[in-house]
């Protein structure tokens, strides 16, 4: 199941979209006093779908929250258009930087419509009224996401999948040109998954930048247009997928054995584990 998203639904939320540049230049991030990432250089290449793989406790979601501004780096910087993003102010951040974190939690009694209607805070002064243009972003995203026939839904009645649109949805009327995606399939049954990945792509197909933390090798090789592989803080490879993933650095990187052969539906790298590999 894909959502069949038509150009002018998907138009809407990214019209007049401006290139935003994200890196991390020699930054040092951990927790407390146990570092995760120490001196590591990237650039989020622009107009791409970068997805970042890695094993467990790889610095894949500390380097994410790092680019989202919720971790600070003890050395090093974190760039947004050339600034030291902790230095800039949230509602500027907000404008161009959209996340979904790993785990959301909606005020409880929440409605779709409303929730979606708080990405519209960046847009917002103190004494602004609602305009045609935020009721035009919140339209447009829920269409995009297809969730606004759940627009007068209570959120915490939705299944998991439905939810997980509702919180793209939030992020897409931010009118952000980049949304870091963190874990953002995690729970969802295949069906679901496949959705949203379906959708990040268009997205990144009319003209937005995206950055996601996957665990599914094979997904993450048929979405990327740019992929990263960490190990141990580190970034050990990153390009295209074709041109990244190979069974060599797999095995290295994953510790699993295994083939890779070209997908039947997209030509993309498809990783195919070896049989045996667990038995004794």
């Amino acid at each position: 199941m894909t959502i069949e998203a038509d150009t002018a639904s998907l138009a809407g939320p990214a019209t007049g979209l401006v290139a935003a540049e994200l890196k991390a230049t020699s930054v040092h991030v951990g927790y407390d006093a146990q570092p995760i990432i120490e001196g590591l250089d990237f650039e989020v290449p622009a107009h791409s779908f970068t997805v970042i793989i890695g094993p467990n406790a790889c610095g894949k979601s500390t380097l994410l929250k790092a680019l989202a501004r919720l971790l600070k780096p003890s050395d090093g910087s974190v760039l947004l258009d050339g600034s030291d993003i902790f230095t800039l102010k949230t509602k500027d951040v907000a404008k161009r930087l959209g996340l979904l974190p790993q785990t959301s939690l909606a005020p409880e009694g929440i409605r779709v419509a409303d929730l979606v209607a708080r990405g519209r805070f960046p847009h917002q002064g103190m004494f602004d009224r609602w305009s045609e243009a935020d009721e035009r972003a919140v339209t447009d995203a829920m269409a995009a996401t297809r969730v606004d026939a759940l627009s007068s839904r209570f959120v915490d009645e939705l299944s998991g999948g439905q939810r997980q649109r509702v919180w793209v949805a939030m992020a897409l009327a931010q009118e952000a040109p980049v949304l870091l995606l963190d874990e953002p399939t995690t729970f969802l049954d295949i069906s679901h998954q496949y959705e949203l990945l379906e959708l990040f792509r268009r997205l990144r197909g009319e003209g937005r930048t995206l950055v996601a933390v996957l665990h599914d090798l094979n997904q993450a090789a048929r979405f990327a247009t740019h992929l990263v592989v960490m190990r141990d803080g580190e970034i050990v490879a990153q390009g295209k997928p074709g041109e990244v993933l190979t069974a060599e650095l797999v095995e290295d990187v994953f510790s699993l054995p295994c083939r890779i052969i070209d997908d039947p539906e997209t030509g993309t790298p498809l990783v195919i584990p070896r049989e045996g590999v667990w038995t004794e």
